[in-house]
């Protein structure tokens, strides 16, 4: 039997339900749910690789490092490492509710994480311009202490304080790419690219270095989609289908879309958000236009069902 491999993305903001549910035990249980519907795949026949994104998770894991470092005098932890740091935790949580998921089906499958660097161009335009805000608000002095000592990009929020932005430069290589192809073919459940990667640069001699960056993590596995030669990108988030002129008069929910279609959509510029869905569609744009089969937008609890054609927004080619 062919196999088929699928790169399934799911964002950060899914393993959290709520304002009232953002603990560590809540993102677990909010993991288990997900990995419930991909177990759903993998016993429909399909080989994984899960991104994921990492957005609050960084967020919670820079705002304890302020926090130590104000009240008690501990070191702040680089961006880089943050990402590290997240790409553990959420890999924990996923392939460890997807081992006991497996397990309860009698499915003979291992599940593993791969802490996954990915490089980019250190002139990548996004260098110039950072435009991702991190970390907690400050106010004007301390802001431009960092600025200062740090060489932090600053900028004012919305009359809510100062915050740190950070460049989102596009991913060009997923370094650690052979370990990831021999788990996948070994039948092995990889979580890879988490989110988006950490971002590190080529500084020469073979040699790699993390930089203060946020990769998008729909691109990253787009990106992992392509270097695979996946069968389907599956783009897991927060609602069932993609709509054209979303939250406006006209809103048209979408079944189906061809690529060309994709790109005048897109092209528009009305009817995705830059922030939100934008980038998973010009996610799927780049897996098509580099052969790549088909992919799915759709939410978790309906894996299953756009599997089957029930639901979800294809994209063609």
């Amino acid at each position: 039997m062919t196999r088929k491999v699928a790169v399934v993305a799911i964002g950060g903001n899914s393993l959290i339900k709520d304002e009232k549910h953002k603990t560590v035990e809540d993102q677990y249980l909010a993991a288990k749910e997900t990995t419930c519907h991909i177990a759903d795949m993998i016993e429909a026949g399909w080989d994984v690789a899960i991104g994921h994104g990492n957005g609050p998770q960084v967020g919670f894991i820079l705002r304890r490092s302020e926090i130590a470092a104000k009240v008690e005098g501990m070191h702040e932890i680089p961006l880089d490492v943050c990402g590290a740091d997240s790409q553990g935790a959420i890999g924990y949580a996923l392939q460890q509710t997807l081992q006991n998921e497996l397990y309860r089906r009698k499915i003979k499958k291992a599940v593993a994480t791969v802490v996954t660097q990915v490089l980019v161009d250190k002139n990548d335009p996004a260098f110039k311009n950072p435009t991702k805000p991190i970390g907690s608000f400050m106010d004007e002095g301390e802001a431009k202490r960092r600025q200062k000592d740090l060489g932090w990009s600053i900028v004012e929020d919305s009359g809510r304080g100062w915050r740190r932005v950070v460049a989102s430069p596009l991913p060009k290589e997923v370094v650690e790419l052979e370990s990831v192809k021999t788990l996948i073919k070994a039948g092995t459940v990889v979580v890879t690219v988490g989110g988006g990667g950490i971002p590190v640069i080529d500084v020469g001699e073979g040699e790699y270095a993390g930089t203060a960056a946020v990769i998008d993590k729909d691109f990253a596995s787009s990106l992992l989609a392509r270097l695979i030669k996946a069968d389907l990108l599956l783009i897991s988030t927060a609602v069932e289908k993609v709509a054209l002129n979303f939250g406006k008069p006209g809103q048209k929910w979408i079944d189906r879309m061809t690529l060309a279609e994709a790109k005048k959509h897109l092209a528009e510029g009305s009817h995705f958000a830059k922030g939100s869905m934008a980038p998973k569609i010009q996610a799927i744009i780049w897996f098509l236009e580099a052969g790549g089969k088909q992919a799915i937008i759709t939410n978790p609890e309906n894996i299953g069902r756009a599997l089957k054609g029930e639901t979800g927004t294809w994209i063609v080619p």
